[in-house]
């Protein structure tokens, strides 16, 4: 089948500009060669370190920000510059800061209508699908329609978010940490609303979270990213269970457990990430790595396709490769 989204070799580096005639001096390498495809209503989660280039990935598909290379190809078309506004009818997207996200001058129904007013919609339609979206997302609208974003809790004001991302009926919601600002027992309440969601309106989710415990709950497929690199891509049960990637093992090795016969006795990796103004020759986590050999700085690796579905840049997975390991 053809895969919903896409995404060939995205790339985007920021210039860092200095002196008087803000001359380029280098580039900080946010997403380098990124590529990935999101099946139709799945669930992809997108985990790493903070600066790994998660965010900047999905704003990237958003058009937030222009690519410095790649494609992107939607329901099977090409995403050019010149079509974004078809893609937000079927590609919208959640942030992290639920407050930021809305307009405090207008009222909560309107702030949902707002997008398919723009889009052309009746002003009376409009504002009966916000009303609807608002009882979809569990809000009665008799209550909060009129209210204004600081009228609302941090939950409340997330779930308008989705309810105002879900008014101009799309196919892919992009979810940033949409989440992670919210205590626990609000943010099991939003997980629920967004999986009922996914099943009423027939959704595909990216899903980014610096939480694994979530990312695995809601996940069909995770995409684990180090210093804008894929290192590892595939099914959540199988990567959770067996990481291959030593990169993916360390970063779920740091998850708290409850068992106290898990307890860590020594610190899954050591040092900070590299800086990704002059990232590592080769493999980018060979700084940090405990197996890294002269290959894994010679060579950067091919991320590859397993027999298990599953997709991993490492030179030890790979036969041939020079690696001892391999």
């Amino acid at each position: 089948m053809t895969p919903l989204l896409a995404v060939d070799a995205l790339t985007k580096h920021f210039p860092l500009r200095s002196g008087i005639l803000r001359r380029s001096r280098a580039v900080v390498r946010a997403v380098d060669n990124v590529s990935f495809e999101v099946g139709a209503g799945e669930t992809l989660g997108i985990v790493g370190e903070s600066g790994c280039g998660k965010s900047t990935t999905a704003r990237l598909l958003m058009h937030l920000v222009p690519a410095d290379r790649g494609t992107i190809v939607f329901a099977g078309n090409p995403v050019g510059a010149g079509s974004r506004r078809d893609l937000y009818r079927q590609m919208q997207m959640v942030f992290q800061d639920s407050y930021a996200s809305l307009n405090p001058r207008l009222p909560v129904a309107m702030s949902i209508a707002f997008g398919p007013l723009v889009h052309g919609v009746a002003k009376p339609v409009a504002r009966e699908r916000a009303m609807d979206l608002l009882q979809a997302v569990g809000l009665d609208p008799a209550l909060f329609a009129n209210r204004y974003p600081h009228e609302l809790s941090g939950g409340q004001r997330q779930r308008i978010n989705v309810a105002r991302a879900l008014a101009l009926e799309p196919r892919l919601v992009i979810l940033d940490e949409a989440v992670s600002a919210l205590d626990k027992s609000i943010e099991a309440q939003v997980l629920n609303l967004l999986i009922d969601l996914k099943v009423q309106f027939d959704l595909t989710y990216i899903f980014i979270s610096h939480d694994l415990n979530v990312v695995r709950f809601i996940s069909d497929r995770v995409m684990v990213m180090y210093l804008g690199k894929v290192v590892e891509l595939g099914p959540v049960d199988r990567i959770y269970c067996d990481p291959k990637h030593p990169y993916t093992n360390a970063l779920l090795s740091a998850v708290p457990s409850m068992d106290p016969r898990r307890r860590t006795m020594k610190a899954p990796l050591s040092g900070d990430p590299p800086n990704p103004i002059n990232p590592p020759s080769g493999c980018r986590f060979r700084t940090r790595c405990p197996f890294a050999e002269p290959v894994c700085a010679e060579v950067a690796p091919a991320l590859n396709m397993g027999e298990d579905g599953r997709a991993v840049a490492c030179h030890m997975l790979m036969p041939g490769s020079g690696h001892s390991r391999a």
